[in-house]
């Protein structure tokens, strides 16, 4: 049974020194019950007298409302500020409070510094609070100068967990970092770059979280400028890994992984049981009606590979995309499902998805469904459907519910396929992972690719299962990055239009593929055309002998 983050805070401290950016790290004691031996960032969980209104009332720069707004909760903001600021002085030393003139209270001072290391301990042993320090020596709590990072969630499974805030702070000058000898042993300035060659030596151990926060300020030469990168406003992402199993062993997926939302689909619990790996010819199990395999068809314009879907739980099994004419791929779907095959539905008929059919037909008998191949070059014209499907109808097959989308763009044939009981849909190549689909004229049309990406707009779709790649979640916000991407493209193409003036199709290709390896400009001049055609549509651009403009 999965336990319940515990509200958590962690404070990055850095500075500047002639070798660059360094940042503070501490070792905790190998006897700690959590990431013990480990160099971390100063931070631990939120106690309740970090929320207290008293130490809110001591806090200068910022009060909960901004700081609530900034964390996305309704209230209770400004207490991960606080614990971030108390667990630095206990576990560092550091004390980011401000005196009455307004400046980093002054720990250098021997008296002074004796009078705050009692203050210290007296905190961290609970004899003492941090509001009581800032009654008694006139101090307000530096929240202002700390700002927020990036937000980590320990992955479900783990004995303990945490819903951790990760903030950045320049670290006070008249300060010296002391680690406390009991919870951490020992501590280190340290440049970003340097911790995470040390940790590939062996020679520092670093939890997954620190690593990536590392490698996310590793860019930066100076404090100012990852400070003025961290109070930009943005998107801030709740990273929360995902345990998943590799034939190299165990790994931790953050978003943005390719396996991410499968993984956390197969394996709720996080045991670590579900792959982050596509290999051809295993059956993955998606649900109790969907398996999927991968044909062994790897490449730039094919990803890990086809993906073969086959649906059902009982007697009869329907496939979906039945995948290159590849015999071991053949094999390995009949090995899965046998002569139990009745249904071979085709979302397209690019040569990577139907040519499989027919093979497959000739040894079980089943009904080949989809549409027609448009008489082009690379359409398999093998494909013969018996029942030509149309958008909308609704197909009952093998336990399942199929509602069938028509949606052409990439090509003219493109049906997705949506499976009502776990609102998924299979896309083909509408929607891939990974990249966006080429358009390719005569039968790749871009108007019409957009307006079929804004038809699933409007329906309510969990996951999307796309012929090449793994589950994908967020559909929404899948769609919006694809309108985005595509329209942003297009942006491009009018701007080298107009100061180009009239240019040939080959010359354009560098300027708005300019984020592209040069050795897939063939591939890009396909789509490249299909935008030059939507434009022409629209009256935006014009086609003469002289090349292409801008109208």
């Amino acid at each position: 049974m999965n336990l319940v983050p515990r509200p958590a805070a962690t404070l990055v401290l850095v500075r500047d020194q002639d070798s660059g950016m360094e940042v503070l790290m501490i070792r905790r004691t190998q006897s700690a019950a959590f990431v013990g031996g480990a160099h971390v960032f100063p931070g631990g969980a939120v106690d309740a007298a970090d929320a207290s209104a008293e130490l809110a009332g001591h806090c200068e720069g910022l009060d909960d409302i901004e700081a609530s707004r900034q964390l996305e909760v309704e209230r209770g903001g400004l207490a991960y500020w606080t614990a971030a600021l108390r667990e630095c002085f206990e576990e560092a030393g550091l004390l980011l409070a401000h005196d009455a003139d307004g400046r980093y209270a002054d720990l250098i001072d021997t008296q002074q510094l004796h009078v705050f290391e009692q203050w210290r301990e007296s905190i961290r042993a609970g004899r003492a609070t941090l509001a009581d320090l800032c009654r008694v020596h006139n101090l307000r709590l530096a929240a202002g100068r700390l700002a927020y990072h990036s937000h980590w969630i320990t992955q479900p499974g783990r004995p303990r967990r945490f819903d951790t805030r990760f903030f950045v702070a320049e670290a006070p000058a008249a300060q010296t970092a002391s680690h406390d000898n009991s919870e951490t042993v020992d501590h280190i300035w340290i440049r970003p770059a340097e911790a995470l060659e040390r940790h590939k030596r062996g020679e520092m151990q670093l939890v997954f979280p620190t690593i990536k926060t590392l490698e996310s300020i590793s860019r930066f030469g100076s404090a100012a400028a990852l400070m003025e990168f961290a109070r930009a406003p943005r998107k801030m992402p709740t990273m929360s890994p995902r345990s998943a199993s590799s034939r190299e062993g165990t790994k931790l997926l953050v978003p943005g992984d390719y396996a991410y939302a499968e993984v956390g689909r197969l394996d709720p619990e996080g045991a670590g049981t579900a792959s982050c790996e596509m290999i051809p010819g295993a059956i993955v199990r998606l649900s109790d009606k969907v398996r999927r395999i991968t044909a062994p068809n790897p490449g730039y314009m094919t990803g890990p590979g086809t993906n073969t879907y086959l649906l059902g739980a009982g007697e009869d099994i329907a496939v979906i995309d039945p995948g290159p004419a590849i015999d071991a791929h053949i094999e390995a779907v009949l090995a899965a499902a046998g002569a139990r095959i009745r249904w071979i539905l085709v979302t397209h008929t690019h040569h990577d998805h139907s040519p499989a059919a027919a093979l497959l037909q000739a040894k079980t008998g089943a009904q080949l469904m989809g549409m027609p191949p448009p008489p082009f070059e690379r359409q398999d014209q093998t494909f013969r459907p018996d029942r030509v499907l149309s958008h909308g109808e609704r197909i009952e097959l093998a336990g399942c519910t199929l509602r069938v989308i028509h949606a052409p763009g990439h090509a003219s044939n493109q049906i997705c396929y949506f499976l009502e009981e776990e609102k998924l849909l299979f896309t083909g190549d509408h929607v891939m992972q990974g990249s966006t689909v080429v358009i390719n004229p005569p039968d790749g049309d871009m108007r019409v690719y957009l307006d079929s990406l804004r038809q699933l707009q409007s329906e309510d779709i969990a996951f999307f299962a796309p012929g090449h790649g793994f589950l994908m979640d967020k559909t929404q916000e899948v769609l919006e990055r694809l309108l985005i991407h595509r329209l942003g493209r297009e942006n491009k193409v009018l701007k080298a239009l107009r100061e180009a003036g009239t240019v040939a199709l080959e010359e354009l290709v560098p300027a708005v593929y300019d984020d592209v390896s040069a050795r897939l400009y063939p591939v890009a001049s396909r789509s490249l055309l299909a935008h030059l055609i939507k434009l022409k549509q629209e009256s935006r651009a014009e086609e003469t002998q002289a090349g292409w403009r801008a109208l």
